[in-house]
């Protein structure tokens, strides 16, 4: 269970603030200005501090309990506004646009690639294969993954495809992030872009059916996620 002690409003309250500042292109000025609408009045630094401590717990939970994925993988990189530099969002859906892993890098280079690569392995299993762009790091990033592979496991590497039109389905699945991005303005901090990011995903994998969902709503599902 993730713990709400210390905090001074319900935890409901603190679920929807959250859950719909992670679903919707909204500010936390505009949230703000929703809730109060709502007989709910809590400042936008407020919301902040709830978005950058509790959705990066939710996010692990969902990681956790997503549906299997395919062993087929593409893997891109986005932008991220933070401290008014562009930093880099790895990203990783299987061939059927479902979401296996993410992460914030300040660099995009060899140890970035191999640490997304190992990352995305840990949580979700070696794939049989996964496609790429036409990145030098990111396929010396897998090379590095395969070497490992070769000499500690069972001997199978991953096939690496470097395909532009394979890699689609997961440039359009980057469009969900950017559009509620978007109206954040940038970040102020590595740290809580990562949190709110991670919070982000976790949303468009509930959107996505990627968590099971005994017939609730998505908030009923991210509700539950936290409980």
């Amino acid at each position: 269970m993730i713990e709400f002690k210390g905090v001074h409003y319900p935890k409901s309250v603190i679920l929807h603030a959250v859950f719909f500042y992670l679903r919707y292109a909204v500010s936390y000025r505009d949230l703000e200005e929703i809730l109060a609408e709502r007989g709910v009045k809590v400042d936008h630094a407020t919301l902040n501090r709830w978005v950058v401590k509790f959705a990066p717990l939710i996010a692990a939970r969902a990681q956790a309990k997503k549906r299997r994925t395919a062993p087929s993988w593409r893997m891109d990189e986005t932008y991220i506004k933070v401290k008014g530099r562009w930093t880099y969002l790895y990203r990783a859906v299987d061939r059927d646009g479902q979401t296996l892993d993410f992460m914030l890098s300040e660099r995009r280079d060899l140890l970035a690639a191999r640490s997304f690569f190992r990352r995305a392995i840990s949580a979700n299993g070696v794939p049989e294969r996964v496609v790429i762009d036409k990145s030098g790091a990111n396929l010396a990033g897998l090379q590095a993954v395969n070497t490992i592979l070769k000499f500690t496991g069972s001997g199978r590497t991953i096939e690496i495809r470097q395909v532009k039109y394979l890699n689609n389905i997961v440039e359009q699945d980057h469009r969900f992030i950017k559009r509620i991005t978007g109206p954040m303005m940038g970040f102020k901090a590595v740290h809580s872009a990562a949190a709110t990011i991670a919070g982000i995903e976790t949303a468009h994998m509930i959107r996505k059916g990627q968590i099971l969902a005994n017939g609730e709503t998505a908030f009923q599902i991210f509700a539950r996620l936290a409980a």
